[in-house]
């Protein structure tokens, strides 16, 4: 088992990280090299299988812990504002999770932006969950994503429900989301409180992720910004926030929304906590309970 950090340790270490990182005056492919090299250095629990494979056209990472199966699928978008980010951020999460609940969990590596603008990674998100519906069946697969990659799972969702697949058996089991960036156009600025306290987003770097994704013109539409979606419809939610990152109003704003719509929503904020301090499990406690968490939601709303 993996040594917990103190919060406050943890919290300086990732200060000291990605400040060298997630850096709007840095090339696009310095901020992947160096967000790659930094998660690299995660362990992954004993006997964890990563299969690198193509699922619909698109490259993916499947991870799957001793025992766990097909069965119960986990389809995750991984993080990055649209423009940096891969599998590995989630990789070690994904580990954990599969071990907890029994599931297979994908990780896609959809296109990027600026080389790959918006509606690339939707379309490629489209691929992936279209080719796994067949063979396992919509009821044995939960949607999940961290950052922007729940963004865009839920655009995803929404997409589908427009598109008629809004009846329970024709729609994914549910829905987890992890410190989601949900609404593209909202000045971060506005809140100095959370530009303070979060650890690793700026306001500067959302704003040039937002731009690289696609023009402002277009940061409204809801197949862009989900949070400003009618919300009816949509399966089971788990959404789970820090209180110290810049991201939680849009969590705690969905979270209100799709309940008053009568979606089943679970929603979750960690005091003391920052943005995706969720993918963390085996280093802090908190992202050990979230991970508790996000288990018990997939066992439960599989059904298995």
């Amino acid at each position: 088992m993996s040594a917990r950090l103190p919060p406050a340790v943890a919290r300086l270490a990732i200060r000291q990280l990605f400040r060298r990182v997630l850096d709007p005056e840095l090339p696009w492919a310095v901020q992947r090299q160096r967000l790659d090299q930094a998660m690299r250095a995660s362990p992954l629990p004993r006997g964890t299988a990563v299969r690198r494979t193509v699922i619909g056209g698109v490259p993916a990472e499947v991870v799957t812990a001793p025992q766990a199966g097909p069965e119960r699928t986990v389809l995750h978008f991984h993080g990055g504002g649209y423009c940096v980010g891969s599998a590995l951020m989630a990789r070690g999460w994904a580990a954990r999770l599969s071990a907890r609940a029994g599931c297979q969990v994908i990780l896609p590596e959809y296109r990027l932006a600026p080389g790959h603008r918006y509606p690339a990674a939707l379309q490629d998100a489209h691929q992936v969950l279209n080719a796994i519906v067949g063979p396992v069946g919509p009821a044995s697969i939960v949607v999940s994503g961290d950052s922007a990659g729940g963004g865009l799972a839920l655009a995803l969702l929404l997409a589908r429900r427009d598109a008629g697949g809004a009846e329970p058996d024709g729609r994914p089991a549910g829905c987890i989301l992890l410190s989601p960036w949900l609404d593209l156009g909202q000045d971060r600025r506005g809140r100095p409180d959370l530009v303070r306290r979060d650890v690793l987003l700026s306001p500067g770097w959302l704003d040039a992720c937002a731009r690289a994704y696609t023009e402002p013109a277009n940061w409204p539409d809801p197949a862009v910004s989900p949070l400003r979606a009618a919300h009816h419809g949509l399966p089971p939610l788990l959404i789970q926030a820090g209180d110290d990152e810049l991201l939680a109003p849009d969590a705690g704003l969905l979270a209100a929304r799709a309940s008053d719509a009568g979606v089943d929503v679970s929603y979750t904020r960690w005091p003391g906590m920052w943005h995706d301090f969720a993918l963390q499990p085996g280093v802090i406690a908190a992202a050990d309970s979230a991970l508790a968490q996000a288990a018990w939601f997939v066992t439960t709303v599989t059904g298995r």
